[in-house]
């Protein structure tokens, strides 16, 4: 089924995500999906369409606004205000997610977030909220915030998927978020893939030809298998 664009705004900004329906009768969760640093791509449109055909509705999140795609200067320009601005990050990613439970009528319980790189951040600032879904998880995203998680404020359970050789994710920054999620008490997990880089879920990356970035297959079929696992476990919890 074809997506549908989906407007919804925050603040001043108007915001075009795009909406996959299920085929048939849907599993009653709904997923978030935001993009990669330049904007909705390839990349999370498949796994928008995956999760639509495992029963889920899926939304690709609009983060940059007018649905556009950003490249060079300006792309890494939005990247460093969303930095050095958690709050500004943050709203923009949790207007998506009230877009997704108004347009799928679900409670929030019922409703997760994934992220990749940029995405993988912004799913990660979405739990350090306190935002009521059941669950997040971060592909290769980047891992410290400016504004970390206070004791008792993560709702969300948290999972991270990152590459032992990824170089924007360097291994202080690993322990720097276990300590953190620690500190918080919050229910997380973190999965390090021995050989990946960054960005190692993505087939298209390599044709950028940045040495700090390649896909890995083995990696990618691991880690959305846990992830699928884990959204599983995570919306069987909200039964008890």
């Amino acid at each position: 089924m074809a997506a549908e664009i989906l407007t919804y705004r925050d603040g001043d900004a108007t915001l075009h995500g795009e909406l996959h329906q299920p085929d048939g009768h849907g599993n009653g969760c709904a997923i978030l999906v935001v993009h990669e640093a330049d904007g909705i791509g390839g990349n999370v449109r498949r796994r928008c369409a995956i999760l639509a055909e495992l029963g889920f509705v899926a939304l690709a999140a609009d983060m940059h606004g007018d649905g556009r795609v950003l490249e060079g200067a300006e792309m890494r320009a939005a990247l460093d205000r969303f930095r050095s601005d958690a709050a500004l990050l943050r709203g923009r990613v949790r207007s998506g997610l009230d877009a997704l439970v108004a347009a799928s009528g679900l409670d929030p319980a019922m409703t997760a977030a994934i992220g990749y790189c940029f995405g993988g951040l912004a799913v990660l600032e979405l739990a350090r909220s306190g935002a009521p879904l059941a669950a997040v998880a971060s592909f290769h995203g980047l891992l410290t915030t400016a504004a970390p998680a206070t004791p008792g404020s993560i709702q969300a359970r948290v999972a991270a998927f990152t590459g032992a050789r990824d170089p924007l994710v360097p291994p202080e920054h690993i322990a720097a978020f276990q300590a953190e999620m620690t500190a918080a008490s919050a229910d997380w997990q973190l999965s390090i893939y021995g050989r990946a880089l960054h960005s190692f879920t993505n087939s298209a990356v390599d044709g950028l030809d940045d040495p700090r970035m390649a896909y890995d297959p083995a990696a990618d079929r691991a880690s959305w298998s846990a992830m699928l696992g884990f959204l599983d476990d995570s919306f069987a919890r909200q039964d008890f």
